[in-house]
């Protein structure tokens, strides 16, 4: 009983069944045995331009959008990119994955090149993001100073995370939306993919873990510590167009933007709709991230 008992733990429990979207029993047991290996970071990639005249981005996105400077469907890369707009920096994007990153993740920018020595200078991590668009763009942002801001940072980086990375990752109602924005275009190797979907799940599922303290994924828990994550932040916006009643939106106003954006984002085929639910119960923050859409890209929809 014990064995059995221990067998099980750190094994996914979710109320929704997993289907046809499980790694097949054979594949799985082939990583296990001969686990993925992990390479150095690389170099900067090898389609960067040699002259730039303007920053370079690079995010996870589609050809086509980036070619129109719309955002990102990465959290992460729709934070650093949103900071840097509101910054007023003057920037291109190109897309990317994290195996290209010369940090191993992105997003990162590489500067302008200097016109004697094109490739001389070096990628900015996301880390460093915020200095440099406080340097280099023209308007005048809050820094996150506000001794309140680490608390609620910590609600986006646990509550509404978890409950954003098995949403996407790991139910099975968006396997379809989690195809094509990370492995259709990547490849049509049928080993390949299943190979890219098992890591994406895994790790995805392994950071939920690691992040609740928990053996297991209970997702109406995940959901319940995103409604009320999403409620505290209703409350410190209130009536304020931005947090903390600043002026102009900071860094903090892009992180939230990038998941409210990407969870209300009309143009997903969310299967699961339960976080695009608990947003819209929360018009204030529906009508911020409006606000951050027509300060940036000039839109509302």
């Amino acid at each position: 009983m014990s064995s059995t008992t221990d067998g099980s733990r750190a094994r996914l429990r979710t109320q929704e069944s997993s289907g046809w979207f499980t790694i097949p029993a054979p594949l799985a047991r082939l990583f296990k045995k001969f686990p993925l290996l992990t390479y150095p970071p690389n170099e900067l990639p090898a389609r960067s331009p040699d002259v730039r005249d303007v920053p370079t981005l690079y995010v996870f996105i589609s050809d086509e959008d980036a070619a129109k400077g719309l955002p990102s469907f990465n959290p992460s890369c729709l934070r650093w990119q949103t900071f840097l707009k509101l910054a007023g920096v003057d920037f291109c994007l190109r897309p990317s994955n994290n195996h290209a990153s010369p940090s191993g993740a992105l997003p990162f920018l590489l500067p302008p090149s200097e016109p004697n020595a094109p490739k001389s200078q070096r990628s900015i991590p996301s880390s460093k993001l915020e200095q440099y668009g406080l340097d280099h763009g023209p308007s005048k942002l809050p820094r996150n100073q506000s001794p309140r801001i680490e608390a609620y940072e910590s609600l986006l980086d646990h509550r509404v995370r978890n409950a954003w990375l098995y949403t996407l990752y790991l139910s099975p109602a968006n396997a379809g939306l989690l195809t094509s924005l990370y492995i259709d275009p990547t490849t049509r190797s049928p080993l390949v993919r299943a190979t890219l979907t098992y890591q994406l799940r895994h790790a995805a599922e392994l950071e939920i873990i690691k992040s609740t303290g928990r053996d297991a994924i209970d997702p109406a828990t995940l959901y319940k510590g995103a409604r009320e994550a999403f409620a505290a932040l209703d409350t410190v916006l209130g009536d304020e167009a931005w947090f903390f009643g600043s002026q102009v939106p900071g860094l903090f106003d892009a992180t939230v933007f990038s998941y409210t954006h990407l969870i209300l984002h009309e143009g997903f085929a969310w299967g699961n709709r339960r976080l695009n639910d608990i947003v819209k119960e929360f018009p204030r923050l529906v009508d911020h991230r409006d606000r951050i859409l027509r300060r940036c890209w000039k839109t509302s929809t």
